[in-house]
């Protein structure tokens, strides 16, 4: 029979490299607020644990899965496809429909891209499957994330704009409080997951409180730093001068 837990938990199949930390984090935010609990395999910087065991364990935790592929083509040539996302995806497929448990049955999976259709370069047999885009835009995931919760989970979720004003309020408490503490921006940004959400459930636990700078600066910090991302992976993408 399918668990408290289980009917909640989201398990989250995404990148984890730098110009991504915008939308996980916000992601995760959206799950929380929402009244949802995300699992990740970085929940745990514990290292002794096998990979696939512990993402195996997860998809089976989860009636719900978000996996996104904005990842997976090769970034210049001679570098091969990134296989991991696509590859978690075909577990919980196959642990949906395989499974000899019967409430796995009733998983449900949201499929993110950051375009439209480029996903069927690479994984042709998900034509035909509901992926959404969001741009590299951490607002637009969240939007599509929300909307899908609603839709699959049964949330009676806020809107996206009032979710996004609490993510907002949520950085400003988080940084103040962080800052009060002696840790700079560098030491604050380079927090792993898992003290991340220990944050984000704290401040909703505390009522979501407000913190003493305006909602304005929040939302700037936010967008300077997702904006800064775009940029570096802008660059890192360009070729190279010629000689």
């Amino acid at each position: 029979m399918p668990t408290d837990s289980f009917e909640r938990n989201v398990f989250i199949n995404c990148p984890f490299d730098q110009d991504y930390e915008p939308i996980l984090e916000a992601i995760l935010f959206c799950l929380l607020y929402c009244g949802f609990s995300p699992r990740i395999a970085t929940e745990s910087i514990e290292s002794s644990a096998v990979r696939l065991r512990k993402i195996h364990a997860l998809i089976e935790e989860c009636k719900f899965s978000i996996h996104d592929l904005s990842r997976c083509q090769a970034e210049k040539k001679g570098e091969h496809y990134h296989l991991n996302m696509p590859f978690e995806l075909g577990m919980d497929y196959g642990c949906q429909q395989y499974s000899g448990r019967s409430d796995h049955r009733s998983k449900r999976i949201l499929i993110l891209e950051e375009k439209q259709y480029r996903y069927q370069a690479a994984i042709s047999d998900l034509s035909g499957c509901d992926v959404h885009a969001h741009g590299n835009r951490f607002d637009t995931a969240v939007r599509k994330v929300r909307n899908w919760l609603v839709s699959e989970a049964g949330a009676s979720a806020e809107g996206a704009t009032r979710i996004l004003g609490a993510y907002a309020d949520f950085q400003e408490w988080y940084y103040e409080s962080q800052l009060s503490q002696g840790f700079s921006e560098e030491d604050i940004q380079d927090y792993p997951t898992s003290e991340l959400l220990a944050a984000m459930k704290d401040w909703i636990a505390k009522g979501k409180p407000l913190s003493c700078a305006s909602r304005g600066q929040a939302i700037r910090l936010i967008f300077q730093h997702a904006l800064a991302v775009a940029h570096h992976r802008q660059r890192t993408q360009q070729p190279p001068p010629p000689a």
